[in-house]
């Protein structure tokens, strides 16, 4: 980058190289030349020489296709003049009172929360729903359950509240909340004519084999 940035320089600044190598004193156009052409680079010390004369950082000039118009922003302040660069600070504070404003903030609700389900080894729902501040989307559903482990992830996480509409059928594919043996599970749904399981998400659990269960029953469908 540096050869590409050195003659965007230059001639941006409308220097010649006879101009730049004197400015560096005891350079050569041929030397100018060639660092140009990327034949070789100087050293640290002639570097920050040639980043003091164009008033730019040392990092943009090694690292930045200044051609591009990728300069640092600071870099381009710097060669304002103080009239301008109050004019870039002005319009700048502008923009970020603008931007602070129009963050979106969700409001906090109340949710009915049932308890805890399993995305492991099972959860013992409770009979009454408790009502709890929920910042985020709330869809349309009929109780809230909060998930207890790994298994469900990514698509779920562990303390993550997701919300179920009653149901006692599914789809396969259909992310559910099952009952096995009792207890509450929050499973993905996949049934055939052979088997019938609860599939986890994370790959290192063993699906659920639902297929003769007496105990099985599916409670609800999760919508979010």
């Amino acid at each position: 980058m540096f050869a590409q940035n050195l003659k965007y320089l230059r001639k941006k600044f409308d220097m010649d190289q006879e101009t730049l190598a004197t400015k560096l004193g005891r350079k050569s156009t041929s030397t100018i030349s060639e660092w140009e052409s990327g034949k070789y680079t100087p050293k640290a010390g002639i570097l920050s020489d040639i980043a003091e004369i164009f008033n730019i950082s040392l990092e943009d000039l090694m690292s930045t296709n200044l051609s591009e118009g990728k300069a640092n922003i600071t870099t381009i302040y710097n060669q304002l003049t103080p009239a301008r660069q109050q004019n870039v600070y002005t319009y700048a504070d502008k923009q970020l009172q603008e931007q602070n404003n129009n963050v979106v903030r969700m409001p906090k609700t109340q949710i009915k929360l049932l308890g805890a389900v399993s995305a492991g080894t099972g959860e013992e729902l409770q009979d009454d729903t408790t009502e709890i501040d929920y910042t985020g989307t709330v869809p349309e559903y009929d109780y809230a359950l909060q998930v207890n482990g790994d298994s469900m992830e990514p698509l779920f996480t562990d303390q993550q509240i997701i919300f179920v509409k009653c149901a006692e059928e599914a789809f396969n594919g259909q992310i559910v909340i099952a009952y096995v043996d009792g207890k509450a599970y929050v499973k993905k749904y996949h049934c055939t004519e052979y088997d019938c399981e609860l599939v986890s998400l994370n790959s290192k659990y063993e699906p659920i084999d639902v297929s003769y269960s007496k105990d099985f029953k599916i409670k609800g469908i999760v919508v979010l």
